[in-house]
């Protein structure tokens, strides 16, 4: 099976443009023979990097203009603005996993959240599931999410799960996926660099499954000209803010294909799905491995509202 890993750039803080352009991936991907299209965390509109670079204090007032333009831009399922990615995974019968900003459009209309969803081919959304733990200065623009989401669902490829970022250093998050017969393992992600891989090397070692991890590939330069404080925040128009580092890794902790380091593209790369149960013969985290008698996780999947 062929998987398509984007870390292209999307229309910065433009939810309409940005979709329109991860339709347009989707159907390229296909084209490519690709049946799983995986985009990186946050992707939809993009990525609040900017609360990494405000000096406490004074800047922090900066975040206001920011947010204003990320709140409008972020996508409300209950308003359907997924619907023309769902209907791209249906037209090209392929699977999406995206990491996409969310806002809560059922109580509050205003809290945002850092989302991961998985379409299957027919076009249904088979889970959403919200950050657990947004990291350090996330915390600025996003709530911490429940533990309805962290399930591992049966798409028309496999089954998939999916932990968003620094989730994935949490290890009884990873447990929670390891224990539902995972066989594709996604991380979108912001890291990159050799700790992040190196990490995503251990969780396929640890869990005996695919995993495939991508960040966005992004310079200064891709970000809108009228974008609030711009010149202030990315006064290097050249830089990388995120290299991207798109990769895939075999269960048991081969490196199969990647990095793409420094490319504003599309990972390709064929993978063999009946690897994953095969490689945790020699170790099953939540199998014959797992010493219940010893050890005992509880997992609180309910969904919290603040009212009832």
């Amino acid at each position: 099976m062929k998987v398509a890993v984007i870390q292209h750039p999307p229309k910065y803080l433009n939810l309409q443009k940005t979709i329109d352009l991860g339709v347009e991936l989707i159907e390229t991907a296909a084209g490519q023979g690709s049946k799983l299209v995986v985009f990186p965390e946050a992707w939809f509109p993009g990525y609040p990097e900017y609360v990494w670079r405000l000096k406490p204090g004074g800047e922090m007032s900066l975040t206001d203009d920011l947010f204003k333009i990320s709140q409008a831009n972020s996508v409300n399922l209950s308003k359907g603005h997924m619907k023309p990615i769902q209907e791209a995974a249906k037209k090209n019968k392929v699977v999406v996993v995206a990491g996409h900003q969310e806002i809560d459009g059922e109580v509050s209309g205003s809290t945002l959240y850092c989302s991961i969803i998985i379409i299957n081919n027919d076009g249904t959304i088979l889970n959403n599931h919200r950050k657990l733990m947004p990291t350090n200065p996330e915390r600025m623009v996003w709530g911490p999410g429940d533990g309805s989401g962290l399930n591992v669902v049966d798409t028309a490829v496999g089954r998939i799960g999916a932990l968003a970022c620094w989730e994935n250093y949490m290890p009884l998050a990873r447990y929670s996926l390891y224990s539902q017969n995972i066989d594709i393992y996604i991380a979108p992600t912001w890291d990159e660099g050799e700790p992040w891989l190196s990490t995503m090397k251990h969780i396929s070692r640890e869990g005996g499954c695919w995993v495939i991890s991508s960040a966005t590939a992004i310079q200064a330069s891709d970000l809108p000209n009228d974008m609030p404080h711009k010149d202030h925040l990315y006064p290097n128009k050249d830089e990388w803010i995120n290299c991207g580092d798109a990769i895939i890794y075999k269960p048991f902790g081969d490196l199969h294909a990647g990095p793409l380091h420094k490319e504003k593209g599309v990972l390709y790369s064929d993978i063999d799905i009946s690897l994953s149960k095969t490689s945790r013969r020699r170790f099953d985290a939540t199998g014959h491995y797992s010493r219940p008698d010893v050890f005992n996780l509880t997992i609180d999947k309910s969904k919290k509202k603040p009212i009832s």
